[in-house]
C-alpha cells in the first residue's frame, strides 16, 4: 500500500514536471525548448529530404507527369512543392529570408520543372538551404510568434505545421510510387 501510494506520487509528479516544463499552446517558448524544438526539426529535414531525393531518384523519368486524376499534382509538381517549400516556406516560417529565385516568371519556370536530373538538384539544393537557414537561426529569436500563412505561431506550432505538411506530400508520393509499382527505396 505504501508502495503504491510512492510510486502515485511519483507518477504525479512527473506528470506535474513534464506539464510545467512545456509551454501552453500559444504562450512564448524558452530559449532552451525553442532550441530543441529547431534541433528536433533539423533531424526532420535529414530525413524528409533523404526520402524525397530517394523517391524522385526511383522514379523513372517517364512517370514524372504522371497524375493518378486530372486536377492533382503530378509526380514532379509534388516533388518540385517540396522544393519550394524548402527554399521559401520553411525558412520564411521561422525568421529567415526565402532564397531569391528570381521573378515571377523565372519561380514559375521552376516550379514547372518535369526533368527528372533538375527535380533531383533542386531537392537537394531547397532542403541543403533550409537546413542552412534553421541552422543559423539563434534560438533566441524563435522564443515569440511569427506569422505563418496569416496566423500567429509559436514555434513548435510552426514546427507540427511544416513537418506535417511535408509528410502529407511524402505520404502522396508513396502513393503515387504505389500506384506504378514503384516501391520506395527505404521499404526493400
Amino acid at each position: 500500500m505504501v508502495l503504491r501510494r510512492a510510486l502515485g506520487l511519483l507518477s504525479l509528479s512527473a506528470i506535474v514536471c513534464a506539464a510545467s516544463a512545456v509551454p501552453a499552446r500559444g504562450q512564448d517558448t524558452p530559449k532552451d525548448a525553442a532550441a530543441a524544438i529547431k534541433a528536433g526539426f533539423i533531424a526532420d529535414l535529414d530525413e524528409l529530404q533523404a526520402k524525397f531525393v530517394g523517391l524522385a531518384e526511383t522514379f523513372p523519368q517517364d512517370t514524372y507527369k504522371w497524375r493518378p486524376m486530372e486536377g492533382v499534382r503530378s509526380v514532379s509538381e509534388v516533388l518540385m512543392l517540396a522544393a519550394f517549400e524548402g527554399y521559401t516556406f520553411i525558412p520564411s516560417s521561422f525568421g529567415a529570408p526565402p532564397m531569391a529565385l528570381g521573378s515571377r516568371e523565372e519561380m514559375a519556370k521552376i516550379r514547372a520543372t518535369s526533368d527528372k536530373a533538375e527535380v533531383v538538384a533542386h531537392l537537394k539544393k531547397a532542403f541543403a538551404y533550409a537546413k542552412s537557414q534553421m541552422t543559423a537561426l539563434d534560438p533566441g529569436t524563435l522564443t515569440g510568434k511569427h506569422k505563418v500563412m496569416g496566423m500567429d505561431m509559436t514555434v513548435r506550432e510552426t514546427q507540427i505545421h511544416i513537418s506535417g505538411d511535408l509528410h502529407e506530400h511524402l505520404g502522396q508520393l508513396i502513393a503515387y510510387a504505389r500506384m506504378n509499382h514503384i516501391v520506395p527505396p527505404w521499404s526493400k
